[in-house]
């Protein structure tokens, strides 16, 4: 499915190029926004290299408005160029420097500001701009930033060894604090005038002129894909504000329950408290137990305490439990809704890209055991999933990156075409356009049709392990660290192995292995073994691991493996010996 371009509609008089008429015969909402603002100034944040200044001008020149930026202020009031400052006084004594100019900016009446990359990190500076300003995120990709970025020396934070790996990081920590701008808007390689006529757009839409007119994709429309199982058939929901609607949803499929919501420490900051909401209005009886972030909690302590605390809110066998959470959460409220009162109802309401895509859909209950993961459980399906596509804006880039490697995998396994259509339109995915939506219901139509023909992994549906079989036994190596491996990271390295493994046989052309690997990388997941932090593990170290997977059989290990992508297919009883044989030639690759 490809995004086609379309109208701008009510403001399509005002781009570039419509003629010499008044801003009133245009349509052009200059005045508007500009009385639309007051006081308040216009606030570009981003990385360095994500074009605030450049667009900046544009768009002050286009509202008529002043333009400054925070740097140069900072600069002129210190005498000295920003790489100076931080190698004379520190990085620190810059961001005391920062803070106070951007405080007189913002005093001085409405203007486009642009700030320094770490501005916006600030809390106190963050809460100024959001009562003095309308803050707009230009949200870059790392290959458009680092081609900027590499053509100016001037850059104090990446003037080491790994600029690249500097940036990667300096993005995860702040993409997850960027994503509180008012506004966003995707920064990539086209004209000035073209971000500036979106942003024009997304700012009349914020201010309430006219209607908010995407001028790049049609406004993103709810997806339902079904799962066709007889009576326990169940629909995914995919589409923006849906924990909003969960009352109303759970209310017609469950007319007079109760719900016990599950959910851990992270999520429950977040969007706890709105779930709670919808559910009230829809006059619907809450009680909720919270659980710690992360694979600790597929425990048996933690699965006894969601069971307790289940019964304890006297939960009804007619009640629901609801997963309000990523993975984790979703396969260990799914466990107890399994068991308490010998099998209760359960909606899967996933947070996170990992878990809308893969773990939310198919009824994979369970927990973890010392000898493996998801040792213990059962098959036990939802009654609905809601995949809310706006909760996962608050996504560490990070963990959006690990949910991707599962999108990816749906192509690989019977799908080239949704693989060619990620490589070309991966972008759109990680920056929340109609891409996104799409990128979600086709994977979740793969798994149902999966789920569909084999319900509990007897036949083909152990497809979807493409690549978990050297996952799971890196996961378990790290000792499930998600310090070190989270889930998805470890499904994009154990992909290309399955591929490489695959080569080795004889099955697959190299040139696809290796197609696969720069895809994953280009988005910045790692590839190889070696990337792992502190990986120093054997090949019997992790052939020993691999034993306790689920998928042997009788001692026989049983791989997913592919002659091509898009032809992936089972091969049970692989050697032991070419595993080994494969892993030592992996380990002398030393790289993705």
């Amino acid at each position: 499915m490809f995004v086609k371009q379309v109208s701008t509609g009510l403001f399509e008089g005002f781009f570039v190029g419509k003629g010499s008429v008044s801003d009133e015969q245009a349509g052009d909402p200059s005045g508007l926004i500009r009385k639309a603002l007051g006081t308040r100034s216009i606030v570009l944040v981003g990385m360095m290299g994500a074009g605030k200044s450049s667009v900046g001008k544009r768009l002050a020149q286009r509202l008529g408005l002043p333009f400054a930026d925070a740097d140069g202020e900072i600069e002129s009031a210190a005498g000295m160029t920003i790489p100076e400052i931080f190698a004379q006084r520190g990085e620190a004594e810059f961001r005391q420097g920062e803070q106070r100019v951007i405080a007189r900016l913002l005093d001085e009446g409405p203007m486009v500001l642009a700030t320094g990359g770490g501005a916006f990190i600030n809390a106190e500076t963050r809460a100024r701009i959001g009562k003095a300003g309308v803050s707009i995120w230009l949200k870059a990709d790392l290959d458009v930033l680092m081609r900027r970025v590499r053509k100016r020396s001037n850059r104090p934070l990446l003037q080491n060894p790994d600029p690249e790996g500097t940036l990667r990081r300096l993005m995860d920590e702040r993409y997850p604090i960027y994503a509180e701008a008012a506004i966003t808007i995707q920064s990539r390689d086209v004209t000035h005038e073209e971000i500036v006529n979106e942003t024009m757009v997304e700012l009349a839409g914020r201010l309430g002129i006219g209607k908010k007119i995407d001028p790049g994709a049609p406004l993103p429309v709810t997806q339902t894909v079904k799962v066709e199982l007889g009576e326990r058939a169940y629909e995914i929901i995919i589409g923006p504000n849906l924990i909003e609607e969960a009352g109303e949803r759970i209310a017609k499929l469950a007319p007079g329950a109760a719900c016990a919501i599950v959910t851990d420490e992270m999520v429950a900051g977040i969007h706890l408290a709105a779930l709670e909401d919808s559910l009230k209005i829809a006059g619907i009886r809450t009680a909720h137990v919270i659980v710690p972030a992360g694979e600790s909690s597929k425990s048996y302590p933690m699965f006894e305490r969601v069971c307790e605390a289940i019964i304890a809110a006297k939960m009804e066998r007619g009640d629901l439990v609801v997963a309000l959470g990523g993975g984790v959460v979703g396969d260990l409220a799914g466990f107890a809704a399994a068991v308490v009162r010998r099998g209760m109802r359960f909606v899967q309401i996933p947070t996170s890209l990992l878990a809308q895509v893969d773990s939310s859909v198919g009824g994979k209950t369970g927990i973890n055991s010392v000898y493996g993961k998801n040792l213990v459980g059962a098959f036990h399906q939802p009654g609905l999933v809601l995949a809310d596509t706006d909760v996962l804006d608050t996504l560490l880039l990070r963990e959006f990156r690990a949910g991707y490697a599962e999108v990816v995998k749906y192509g690989l396994i019977s799908d080239a075409a949704f693989f060619a259509w990620l490589e070309a339109n991966h972008r759109g995915v990680f920056s929340g356009g109609v891409e996104r939506i799409e990128a979600i219901r086709t994977s979740c139509a793969a798994k149902a049709a999966v789920v569909a023909r084999d319900e509990r992994e007897e036949g083909d549906r152990a497809l979807l392990n493409l690549g978990h079989t050297f996952a799971h036994a890196f996961e378990r190596i790290v000792g499930y660290d998600g310090s070190r491996l989270v889930h998805g990271e470890a499904v994009s390295i154990g992909l290309v192995c399955a591929f490489r493994f695959s080569v080795r046989l004889g099955l697959c052309r190299g040139q696809d292995a290796e197609r696969v690997a720069q895809h994953l990388h280009s988005v910045g997941l790692p590839t190889h073994m070696s990337q792992i932090p502190g990986w120093n593990a054997t090949a019997e170290m992790i052939l020993e691991a691999m034993a306790q997977d689920k998928k042997v059989k009788r001692g026989k290990l049983t791989f997913i493996l592919a002659r091509a992508i898009g032809e992936s297919f089972i091969a049970p009883d692989v050697a032991v010996d070419d595993v080994r044989a494969f892993l030592d030639e992996d380990f002398a690759r030393k790289t993705g």
